[in-house]
């Protein structure tokens, strides 16, 4: 049966409508026009099905353009935020804009939009909403309280499937079942016997799922949304005795985690918590595959990685991956996907989950999977 789960008020739409607008008026804009996608920045406005288009001009009710008349009868009964005067069938905004001088666009190149109408100024103004729509306020963040739940119980789901003789496929179903239950949307990546942490061979190439066996680490990446709120874990479960380079790789894992956690707190700089998370993992002796840290609810700031692992590796490929918004100062109800990782001898172990920045300490959503499991 699925969670019973917070709703949207009024309040909230108005809140988010006044960000849109705010972000008009600082940038000079003379309109906003958004976008909408598989992340859903059009929904985050109209509390609508993702894929239309939403343009704020001035402190007029925002209009929105569905693609087809079959959209908008699919929105009978339900809690929807926008008017049946405010929506338009049709994706082509342009004959909207025509009297703007000043456009700000997310979701698409300003020069899509310049070449059908080239008296009006197109920019981008992805990074001034981001920047905007990063502090959740207190109803968002008891969904997203709610989704971290789920996955927690996801993860003690694969942790109790997890066992020698099982498949990988059935430590995944096992997930999948628990989060579509209790009514969220779980993506799950899954992995064992590798260093590579992400989509196992088989869900790629034509082989059998491997088998579990004592020692093996299962490694998996849970991604839970719902109403397009997202909570991700990093669930790392051992099969009896593993090897001590895991053991000592979970360690290291766990010290860049706490010293993630230090760092996330109003006044810092998203910059400064990737960099010593990343550093931590460095100076410890081991390396680092992918980010540590990143932005939820929305994605968008990305915690560099990859500085010295050529050192490690002994290959010539790969390099560093510089942090996205590392001038972006933290503030309470951002949400963070605290993952750290750390591959010692060819093995990997990685852990952590989501975190909120609180206006005095941090605020662990995922304590469950902060954590090397036992099977």
């Amino acid at each position: 049966m699925a969670d019973c789960l917070p709703t949207y008020s009024r309040a909230e739409r108005d809140r988010r409508w006044s960000l849109a607008r705010a972000v008009v008026a600082a940038e000079g804009l003379d309109a906003l026009l958004v976008y909408g996608g598989p992340v859903g920045t059009d929904t985050y406005f109209t509390n609508d099905r993702p894929g239309s288009v939403v343009l704020f001009a001035g402190v007029a009710d925002p209009v929105q353009l569905v693609r087809s008349t079959v959209d908008d009868i699919d929105r009978c009964g339900d809690d929807l935020w926008l008017r049946p005067d405010q929506i338009r069938v049709g994706d082509d905004p342009a004959p909207l804009l025509t009297e703007f001088g000043t456009v700000g666009v997310v979701g698409v190149h300003p020069a899509q939009l310049a070449e059908r109408l080239p008296r009006t100024r197109f920019r981008s103004a992805w990074i001034p909403l981001l920047r905007a729509m990063l502090p959740n306020s207190a109803e968002e963040l008891a969904l997203v309280d709610q989704v971290a739940r789920i996955g927690d119980a996801i993860a003690a789901a694969m942790r109790d499937a997890a066992r020698p003789g099982v498949a990988e496929n059935d430590v995944l179903t096992a997930g999948l079942d628990e989060g579509y239950l209790r009514g969220a949307q779980p993506r799950i990546h899954i992995s064992t016997g590798s260093v590579a942490c992400g989509r196992s061979g088989w869900s790629h190439r034509p082989h059998a799922p491997r088998v579990l066996a004592d020692g093996d680490v299962v490694l998996a990446e849970v991604r839970n949304a719902l109403a397009l709120k997202e909570t991700r874990s990093q669930v790392a479960i051992a099969i009896g005795e593993v090897h001590r380079d895991i053991e000592a790789a979970v360690a290291i894992a766990r010290a860049c985690y706490d010293t993630g956690l230090a760092l996330l707190r109003p006044g810092r700089t998203f910059g400064e918590v990737a960099q010593v998370m990343e550093k931590t993992v460095r100076e410890a002796g081991g390396w680092t595959a992918r980010p540590m840290v990143r932005s939820l609810n929305p994605c968008g700031l990305v915690g560099g990685f990859g500085r010295g692992t050529g050192d490690f590796t002994g290959q010539v490929y790969g390099g560093e991956v510089r942090t996205v918004g590392a001038d972006v100062a933290l503030r309470p109800g951002m949400t963070f996907a605290v993952v750290p990782h750390c591959v010692l001898g060819g093995w990997m172990a990685s852990l952590g989950g989501t975190v909120v920045v609180g206006a005095d300490a941090p605020i662990e959503l995922n304590a469950l999977t902060a954590q090397l499991l036992r099977a």
